[in-house]
């Protein structure tokens, strides 16, 4: 191969506020440091994708995204609006972004169209859940009989728990001989009735909350509910982010030779 990867990575989008200074009346396209960090951390060349909302603008389309780049990874972040998988919010601040997800769906399925490698990353896991027809707890800890605490906003993502890899999984695989890993964990939602083609890989061991999922068949689809991001290059007994990123890079390489 004679360049280095293109990963196109969704974009988290702060929303311009007209009573503010500067910078911040305007919206934002942005991503984390750290997400970008892990990516590059392999030799990957990072393209934060902004949505196209000006569709005469020279005919460009998110479909022009995917044609270019090699492999999608979708960030985490705020909550996916559950009018997103056919429900009312049960409360105000489960609203979610409407916005974002139109936004992130469209681009998931330029990739899906165009046989690309995709990585979901948390709120990435359970979009590829509701864009493949599948719904959402919108509040585990509610929803969910005897479910564990999943978020601390107070600690953020030095919030952890266990999970268990399901054994003959491809991320069984990628990780041999683990099967119950320590990872953090920083969401409230999470996938509940999965999405079609989909297949468990990893559950929560406290309470069997969905923390991994894979399509069935040849494209490369993957999310996780964990951040990855956040444990790239710890070796103080959380599960390795390396083995992950490898493998959805991999899988990227590989298709490119495909063609």
């Amino acid at each position: 191969m004679s360049r280095r990867l293109r990963i196109g990575v969704s974009a988290r989008i702060q929303y311009g506020d007209a009573a503010k200074p500067g910078y911040l009346k305007k919206n934002i396209y942005y991503l984390e440091q750290s997400f970008a960090r892990w990516l590059q951390s392999a030799g990957a060349l990072v393209y934060l994708v902004a949505d196209v909302v000006d569709r005469d603008a020279n005919s460009l389309t998110l479909a022009d995204y995917a044609a270019e780049l090699d492999g999608l990874v979708l960030q985490g972040g705020t909550d996916i609006s559950p009018q997103m998988y056919g429900e009312e919010p049960l409360r105000p601040e489960w609203a979610g972004d409407p916005e974002r997800d139109r936004y992130e769906i469209d681009l998931l399925r330029r990739f899906l169209d165009s046989k690309k490698p995709v990585l979901g990353i948390c709120r990435g896991q359970q979009l590829i859940n509701v864009a493949l027809g599948g719904t959402l707890y919108q509040d585990t800890a509610t929803q969910k009989a005897g479910a564990q605490v999943h978020q601390d906003v107070a600690i953020y993502d030095d919030k952890y728990h266990h999970v268990e890899i399901l054994p003959g999984t491809r991320l069984a695989a990628l990780y041999p001989g683990i099967g119950h890993a320590k990872v953090n964990s920083l969401h409230h939602q999470a996938v509940n009735r999965l999405g079609k083609g989909l297949a468990v890989e990893a559950q929560a061991a406290e309470d069997g909350v969905i923390e991994a999922i894979r399509l069935e068949g040849a494209q490369y689809v993957a999310g996780v509910q964990w951040h990855p991001e956040f444990l790239h290059g710890r070796d103080d007994g959380v599960l390795d982010a390396a083995p992950l990123l490898q493998d959805f890079l991999r899988a990227s390489h590989e298709n490119i030779q495909s063609r």
